[in-house]
């Protein structure tokens, strides 16, 4: 089963909630968390999203390189300028998805374009 979630004009919150309930499954009767439906889903129009911009310069992802001093706190602008708003969207649904073997296997379904 194949599912378009148009993001033009939306919140990345919103949009990124579907997919993530498509992803895992919880929308079908067949509901089991510990398989992994044969779903795909693919956010259409990325670039068009609705974010403020103070949302923009207020939300930040932490990443750390596992180095002292390595801990990285990008603002939603500067990731969105380096890989776009593709990566906003990636980010978001990543964080709703359960944290497990198989999170990985559920993100291989999305598709994200601008």
């Amino acid at each position: 089963m194949k599912y378009v979630l148009d993001a033009e004009n939306k919140k990345v919150g919103r949009i990124a909630t579907q997919a993530a309930v498509y992803l895992m499954g919880k929308n079908l009767t067949s509901f089991a968390r510990n398989t992994i439906p044969e779903v795909k889903v693919e956010i259409k129009n990325a670039g068009k999203a609705a974010i403020y911009d103070k949302k923009y310069d207020l939300e930040t992802i932490a990443y750390y390189s596992g180095y002292p001093g390595g801990l990285r706190k990008p603002t939603a602008r500067q990731i969105a300028a380096k890989h776009g708003n593709k990566e906003l969207f990636k980010e978001a649904v990543w964080g709703m998805l359960p944290k497990n073997k198989l999170r990985q296997k559920m993100m291989n379904n999305l598709t994200i374009t601008e």
